[in-house]
């Protein structure tokens, strides 16, 4: 589950400068001696540890800073305490508090200067109502926010189109890609919460130009797919982390070093190639062929192995495709891995929006905040937008994919601008002009011009 210390731990416990990036350059920019921060949903703590670790670095450190961070009821994580210790450790004040983030005006007593958030919409999205409940969630942002201050946010990347309906075609030739389809997409429309409802949302899988069930696709022959941008997105996000998932429970036959400095022995990161460090774990289901291939082409490293990256992921292809061919059938430890990845994310839908589709819907949906005070929620700068891609990930999917789509995280520093102020009303249009068309331009101008 997602909410045990080992997912906390571990799997949610990386890229805290990512995280922490747009937190950083908000605290720059917010006025007042004493600046409070409330980070939802901090995981494992490492955008935590990565404020502490930058602010200890600057003259005046942390001193006066409040940070509070709310967490579900429950979750444990000792990393998240120790990341606390090192941010008291440099002159700071850090506060765990339990809740849900929809309960935040509640939460929080008075308006505070900076919402940090990885994740959160999808989260809300996925678990807490649809987009109902993330226009709430919306909503209520700028209730918990001073007028100026700031909501910084990362998220999964969507896809660079007008709209995450808009249609295409996807082809996969690869076996274990066309298992996961098989498996993965049946299941995702039935119980997952996802906007493709649609009759111009079917998904229709074409092979040797016939129309094909999903559950009847041939492994051994190319697939043609025609569905919702959106969903590809979805069948790419979700394959990436089921890998990842299946990685960390050895039962592939080993476990790659995921986090820490091992992780980033990069070769090129540029263009992310990378050295994967793995050991070996006691799986015996697998053909020793497949064992004995991977450490012919690796080399001995202290206590464990290291590979080039794309010698291994060919490898775990080939191992993952055994895997998903167990899992379908049911098969004891492998059906097991694959349903606690199934439980804990298969359901969720990342990348429900585009960043046109997010600046307009924040922007739109903040104007409606109960407050005497009205507010936008809007980027003012152009650096308050920013695509990080993923070139390790990237790296993969242009060699297992015929026509791949980008992967990357989207972040966003929003301003909350009282909506009497014509200048940063100004600055912010201006800056989702770049991004937005012409009609959800239209339509942030009509909502914040509505008068509430």
């Amino acid at each position: 589950m997602k909410t045990s210390a080992a997912y906390i731990d571990i799997a949610a416990n990386a890229h805290g400068e990512e995280k922490a990036f747009l937190a950083l350059q908000a605290l720059q920019r917010v006025c007042g001696s004493s600046p409070h921060m409330v980070e939802v949903g901090p995981g494992g703590g490492s955008a935590v540890a990565y404020l502490a670790s930058e602010l200890a670095s600057r003259e005046r450190r942390a001193d006066g800073v409040r940070l509070t961070l709310v967490e579900v009821p429950g979750v444990v994580s000792a990393s998240l305490q120790q990341a606390m210790d090192a941010f008291h450790r440099v002159g700071g004040t850090c506060q765990l508090v339990a809740g849900f983030a929809q309960d935040i005006a509640t939460i929080l007593k008075d308006p505070v200067d900076i919402v940090t958030a990885s994740a959160l919409l999808h989260e809300v999205y996925s678990y807490g109502g649809g987009y109902s409940g993330l226009h709430a969630m919306i909503r209520t942002l700028p209730t918990v926010l001073r007028p100026g201050g700031m909501f910084a946010y990362r998220d999964v990347y969507a896809v660079k189109a007008a709209s995450l309906h808009e249609p295409s075609l996807q082809t996969y030739t690869s076996r274990s890609w066309i298992t996961f389809l098989r498996m993965f997409i049946p299941q995702y429309l039935k119980d997952g919460t996802h906007p493709y409802h649609s009759a111009s949302d079917l998904v229709v899988f074409r092979q040797d130009s016939r129309i094909v069930p999903a559950e009847n696709l041939d492994l051994g022959t190319s697939v043609v797919v025609a569905a919702p941008v959106g969903l590809f997105r979805e069948v790419q996000r979700h394959y990436i982390t089921l890998r990842d998932h299946v990685w960390r429970s050895g039962v592939l036959g080993f476990t790659p070093h995921l986090e820490g400095p091992l992780a980033g022995d990069w070769i090129d990161a540029k263009h992310g190639h990378k050295r994967v460090h793995y050991a070996l774990t006691n799986t015996d289901w697998l053909p020793a062929s497949q064992k004995t291939m991977l450490l012919t082409l690796s080399e001995r490293y202290l206590d464990h192995y290291t590979v080039d990256g794309d010698i291994f992921d060919e490898c775990t292809d080939i191992a993952l495709d055994a895997f998903l061919t167990l899992a379908e059938n049911g098969d004891g430890e492998c059906g097991q891995v694959w349903q606690s990845w199934v439980t804990r994310e298969g359901r969720e839908t990342y990348a429900y929006m585009t960043l046109d589709a997010l600046l307009t819907a924040v922007a739109a949906h903040s104007t409606e905040a109960r407050q005497e005070e009205r507010t936008v929620l809007m980027p003012i700068r152009s650096t308050d937008i920013l695509r990080r891609e993923r070139a390790y990930y990237n790296r993969y999917l242009q060699r297992a994919l015929p026509n791949p789509l980008k992967d990357a995280k989207q972040l966003v520093l929003f301003s909350n601008v009282p909506v009497t102020d014509s200048d940063a009303l100004g600055e912010g249009m201006h800056c989702l002009q770049q991004w937005c068309s012409k009609a959800n331009l239209a339509r942030v101008y009509c909502a914040i011009n509505s008068g509430g």
